[in-house]
């Protein structure tokens, strides 16, 4: 996976650095597993905008991915690996040898025509899924269960991944990519190796309008609004605004808003690194 870098013939191409893409191999998604998706531009219900600076954005329609990876035991053939507008990470299509067809998230090396699998015969190489009892102590993994059968909740988008501590009793511990360590049970599953695209990090969008393309509309600085719309508004001329905080009055940069009685919190051995 490479960058490209663009010359400053424009305005727009200025800065511009986005992913050449070279490891896609399709263009056109699996009919059986795209399902429309609607926008909502922020508003709920009854049409009332909940979120702000939401809207536009290019029209996108949904890949159905397989969190899970139920389908223990039985091969599957790397068929494609596709690019996903609604992720930063590629997804692979993989083909089982029963004949069913599904998306996942593709770990950082997967190649088209490898076969992987799922369940406790698998073994620990790249792009199989097994449960945390069986992965060897060491190894970086994503695409995490929280809990048995939920299906990946952590380590999900592009070049993301934890690393395996290690077991005592039922559960395991993980070193997460913020540097917290967690324990998980040790029967949830997790995928070997790290998420695909990890140059990711490194785009520049060149310019205002990549962003109105992805759905994101210019946002209002607070200082800039008045006092009745926003706590850091007002003030006579270029005032900085006063302590920063949301605009529900919540402090912001280094105020804990974690609850304390949030039952995973004994789950949490070490706090990510500040």
């Amino acid at each position: 996976m490479a960058l490209r870098k663009f010359k400053p013939t424009t305005p727009g191409q200025r800065n511009k650095v986005i992913s050449a893409f070279d490891d896609i191999t399709s263009s056109k998604p699996e009919k059986s597993l795209v399902v429309g998706k609607k926008k909502s531009g922020g508003r709920n219900n009854r049409g009332k905008m909940t979120m702000r600076y939401i809207g536009g954005g290019h029209k996108r329609s949904y890949r159905i991915i397989d969190f899970k990876r139920d389908k223990d035991g039985i091969p599957a053939v790397v068929k494609t690996i596709e690019y996903d507008p609604n992720r930063s990470a590629r997804i692979a299509l993989l083909f089982y040898a029963d004949g069913e067809k599904r998306y996942i998230i593709a770990p950082n090396g997967l190649q088209v025509g490898q076969t992987i699998m799922s369940g406790e015969k698998a073994t620990p190489d790249v792009g199989n899924t097994l449960f945390l009892r069986d992965i060897p102590l060491g190894s970086v993994v994503h695409s995490i269960e929280l809990k048995p059968g939920q299906g990946a909740k952590m380590a999900r988008s592009a070049g993301t991944y934890a690393q395996l501590t290690s077991r005592e009793g039922r559960y395991a511990s993980l070193k997460l990519p913020s540097g917290e360590i967690r324990m998980v049970l040790v029967t949830c599953k997790a995928t070997i190796g790290s998420t695909s695209n990890p140059d990711h990090m490194h785009e520049m969008s060149g310019k205002a309008g990549r962003n109105r393309w992805l759905g994101r509309r210019p946002r209002t600085r607070p200082v800039v609004m008045n006092p009745v719309d926003h706590p850091m508004g007002g003030g006579e001329g270029r005032a900085s605004g006063g302590h920063p905080r949301s605009r529900k009055g919540l402090p912001a940069k280094g105020y804990k808003t974690r609850n304390r009685k949030k039952s995973s919190n004994r789950l949490i051995v070490e706090r990510r690194k500040k």
